[in-house]
């Protein structure tokens, strides 16, 4: 049988560290953003591809299901990488570097936050999507890893974990949803 403590030990001795590094400010900038659009009954979107797709989806579920299933009316987040009709004939009739921000065109709203997550921050389809939206003058989030890169450096808010590592970077950005998925419904949540 082999032996993988000491690799398991060192995974999450650097999880560890980089969680003590993190941007409290910025979480709680993020956090005011995201709440900002839920008292104007504004819409939230969030996109991003391969593991970050799947965090995206992951805070559209906690919001739109967790979070509201406690809190006096919805979140409307839209996660645009859930449709994935949608995103092939973007795809294939435009480019994979428009599959966000082609759905954004004549669906944002003044008053609208935008999300973008890219481990790399140089996702081109996201880094498209956030250009948009800045255009547009909507408020936009980018959750990043490694040095940030182009989202990091266009957003409003950076959310970023500064780590050349993808798996501890989706890993993070996993517990920046579940930490503001907890305390919104811990403080939006009607006593029931």
């Amino acid at each position: 049988m082999k032996q993988y403590q000491s690799a398991i030990e060192e995974y999450l001795k650097r999880e560890t560290e980089i969680l003590s590094k993190l941007d409290v400010n910025a979480i709680n900038d993020a956090m005011n953003a995201i709440e900002l659009a839920y008292e104007r009954r504004a819409r939230i979107y969030i996109f991003g591809n391969g593991g970050s797709a799947s965090t995206a989806s992951h805070f559209t579920n906690d919001f739109n299901k967790g979070v509201s299933q406690v809190s006096k009316r919805k979140f409307e987040f839209v996660c645009l990488n859930d449709n994935i009709a949608t995103l092939m004939a973007i795809a294939n009739d435009l480019s994979y570097s428009q599959v966000f921000d082609e759905q954004l065109r004549g669906r944002l709203n003044l008053g609208d936050l935008v999300i973008g997550i890219s481990g790399s921050g140089n996702s081109a389809n996201v880094v498209r999507a956030i250009e948009y939206s800045k255009e547009f003058g909507v408020t936009t989030i980018g959750i990043t890893g490694y040095d940030g890169g182009k989202v990091a450096a266009l957003c409003d808010i950076s959310l970023h974990v500064p780590i050349h590592d993808m798996q501890i970077t989706e890993d993070v950005h996993l517990i920046f949803n579940h930490l503001m998925m907890s305390i919104f419904y811990n403080t939006l949540g009607e006593k029931r």
